[in-house]
């Protein structure tokens, strides 16, 4: 019997919080780059691993408006990376009715790299199998400003305002808020990750760093999910 079969739930949206590549570097004798290469890599596992389990949107988060104040060469390093990634995986990706989003700030960033996040959102906006949203230079307090700014600009009536208009101004308008939330690498907090998408979300905490976190441990995360009962604040249903 396949692992599927055994969970009574999955979660249509589930966000990861990619944490601990560094980490995962140390412990191993590495510099902390050779991390979040494996990091990026082990992103095709878990990727696949969702389509088998018809997650429908998974979202990402691969760099926070605050990692910029990390040491300048890993910086530089990480958006290396990512431009090597986007040059190896958008041809399969693309292949695999993948539909790729950017959720975040483009400003900051090289322009060579804005085209290719760009060109990528553009080439794959009409594959349906499975959206992956990819949080890179994102912050959620940074997303409310925005989403506040652009209301004011907009001139939207105060009194026409309300928790669904105002989703519509966020980085994710359009799509539902997660129903669940992986953090690896053991630590216990949002670090600003879609707090207004995820006031309800399902929380689950792993101490496996992102670069070992498998189709096993993803397997884990679900059946838990799974066997919880979602309230939305109010009483149980039993």
């Amino acid at each position: 019997m396949g692992t599927i079969t055994q969970l009574t739930k999955v979660p249509h949206h589930l966000a990861i919080i990619m944490d601990g590549n560094g980490r995962w570097a140390q412990s191993r004798g590495l510099p902390r780059l050779a991390g979040h290469r494996a990091g990026t890599e082990n992103i095709r596992r878990i990727l696949k691993s969702c389509v088998e389990h018809d997650i429908k949107i998974l979202t990402l988060y691969a760099f926070s408006t605050e990692n910029w104040g990390r040491p300048s060469a890993e910086v530089r390093g990480i958006m290396r990376i990512l431009e090597q990634t986007i040059d190896r995986e958008l041809p399969e990706l693309h292949r695999n009715g993948v539909q790729l989003r950017h959720i975040g700030r483009l400003e900051g960033i090289s322009e060579k790299l804005k085209q290719k996040v760009r060109q990528a959102i553009e080439l794959t906006k009409h594959n349906d199998r499975i959206i992956l949203n990819v949080a890179f230079n994102y912050g959620g307090r940074t997303e409310i400003l925005d989403a506040v700014r652009r209301i004011v600009e907009n001139g939207v009536d105060p009194d026409r305002l309300d928790g669904g208009l105002f989703s519509q101004y966020l980085y994710t308008a359009g799509l539902p808020d997660p129903d669940l939330i992986i953090r690896t690498a053991g630590e216990l907090r949002i670090s600003n990750f879609l707090i207004w998408q995820g006031a309800y979300a399902e929380y689950y905490a792993t101490p496996t760093y992102w670069p070992d976190f498998d189709e096993e441990e993803l397997h884990s995360a679900l059946l838990e999910y799974s066997g919880r009962e979602r309230r939305f604040g109010l009483i149980s249903g039993d």
